[in-house]
């Protein structure tokens, strides 16, 4: 059964980092893209970052460009979300997710997702 599993979120002060993970299971995610998307209270999820099966193609979101680089490892089956200079706006829960095709800004697209990981940027 396809899992996705995401970890690393938590409590950060502006200007602060975090990393999160997303541990596959249940497939081989090396012949996966994989994208991260964001859902803030009372607002509509919102894709940040996608990354090809190989890791040679990224997308990012232009609210996070600069700021946020994805990366993966296929031996471990994980993909990895670096967020640097966090601002109190990218306060949300993150969702990693595979898509149903290739790397798309759409969540319609995406047919498995992880449970989320809040990520809370406050002073």
């Amino acid at each position: 059964q396809l899992q996705l599993v995401e970890s690393g979120g938590g409590l950060v002060q502006p200007g602060g980092s975090l990393r999160l993970s997303c541990a596959a299971s249940g497939f081989t995610s090396d012949y996966h893209s994989i994208g991260w998307f964001r859902q803030a209270p009372g607002k509509e999820r919102e894709g940040v970052s996608c990354i090809s099966s190989s890791g040679g193609l990224t997308k990012y979101a232009d609210s996070v460009k600069g700021r946020f680089t994805i990366s993966r490892d296929n031996a471990k089956n994980t993909v990895y979300l670096q967020m640097n200079s966090l601002k109190p706006e990218d306060t949300s829960v993150y969702y990693c997710a595979v898509p149903r095709y290739s790397c798309s800004g759409s969540l319609y697209e995406y047919d498995y997702w992880g449970q989320g990981t809040q990520v809370t940027v406050s002073s």
